[in-house]
């Protein structure tokens, strides 16, 4: 298949482009490579796919991978109504797979506009790509904090999403609902994935994995919010990318529109976390112990988050089966050798 993977240069993009090289699919990936976080790490995630940052770098330039002849890039945002359907139109994709948006709770309170032109604007323009070429299917990222402020553990797909406690959240929510409309009306697969607290080598900086290791290994304190009383379904990048892939691979040769346009799945590790349990597993990994500064609940932020991921276990024999430990010595063999500690 020919698929679209948008934030090729993001965390969970670079994973899913990678993964579906290796089983042989033809990959276009598009990336605005925005300045949330550092580029640098985003330049170094499109060089593993065989693409420069010199390259990199040029807007709405074609650039062949010079590692595999299945794999171009594109330096382009879903926010750009004209260029992205001219990119439709040229490479006729099978199937979308919009990882691209404006990512973090916390950031959405200080640039509240940069989530309603990705994760809205963009997000509109790329369902209206997909219904004017005729795509066969759309996967893209929702999130676990469309659950806001629900009390019920574990989460499932069937609880009710209407209290987002976040601007992200309420985009997510907002995709969800763009999404079941477009299929409904327009006849294509919509696929959302709630990922629940991805982590893992090449991760984003913004997130707690990295935030406690960096912090521990320059001596300095780590936050600790709500005092340590946190808990979250942490979820290891190479399960997460298994369940993506399993999905953008589905057969689609005898999909009924009328039952089967709108789907939604949380995809996590299906446990959830104790944060300082956490933390001691990087303390452990690291030989050395975090000075901590326990710090009050952060405004959109939520107490606990715990995936059922039964459906899709159902539907396609999704297994994370990552533990913590596993997956922390990973991301920790990753740092010290990416930034030669």
């Amino acid at each position: 298949m020919k698929i679209l993977v948008t934030g090729a240069a993001g965390f969970i993009g670079f994973y899913v482009s990678q993964e579906l090289l290796k089983k042989g699919h033809q990959v276009v990936g598009i990336d605005n490579i925005n300045d949330y976080y550092d580029v640098e790490l985003k330049y170094a995630r499109l060089l593993e796919l065989g693409v420069s940052k010199e390259a990199a770098k040029v807007e709405h330039s074609h650039v062949q991978s010079t590692l595999s002849s299945s794999f171009s890039f594109v330096k382009m945002g879903i926010e750009d109504r004209e260029k992205l359907p001219q990119l439709f139109e040229r490479e006729n994709f099978d199937v979308v797979c919009n990882l691209a948006a404006q990512a973090g709770v916390r950031y959405s309170l200080e640039n509240p506009e940069a989530y309603v032109d990705s994760n809205l604007v963009g997000f509109l323009n790329i369902l209206e790509c997909c219904r004017n070429y005729k795509i066969k299917h759309l996967v893209y990222a929702s999130s676990s904090s469309v659950y806001g402020l629900n009390e019920k553990i574990p989460f499932e797909t069937t609880d009710t999403v209407d209290h987002p406690v976040s601007l992200y959240a309420a985009t997510k929510k907002s995709n969800e609902l763009m999404a079941h409309s477009y299929g409904h009306l327009y006849g294509f697969k919509t696929t959302g994935l709630r990922f629940f607290t991805v982590y893992g080598p090449w991760g984003r900086p913004d997130m707690a994995m990295f935030l406690f290791t960096d912090a521990i290994v320059k001596g300095q304190p780590i936050k600790v919010f709500n005092k340590g009383k946190l808990e979250r379904d942490f979820t290891y990048i190479d399960d997460i990318t298994e369940g993506v892939v399993r999905i953008l691979e589905t057969d689609l040769s005898d999909y009924d529109a009328k039952k089967e346009h709108f789907k939604i799945y949380n995809i996590g590790n299906s446990k959830s976390v104790k944060l300082m349990d956490f933390i001691s597993a990087i303390e452990d990994c690291l030989g050395k112990t975090a000075a901590k500064n326990m710090m009050a609940m952060q405004p959109g932020d939520v107490e606990r988050t715990w995936a059922n991921v039964d459906a899709l276990v159902n539907d396609y024999n999704y297994s994370p089966n990552t533990s913590i430990k596993e997956g922390v010595t990973n991301f920790i063999a990753w740092y010290k050798k990416y930034y030669k500690v």
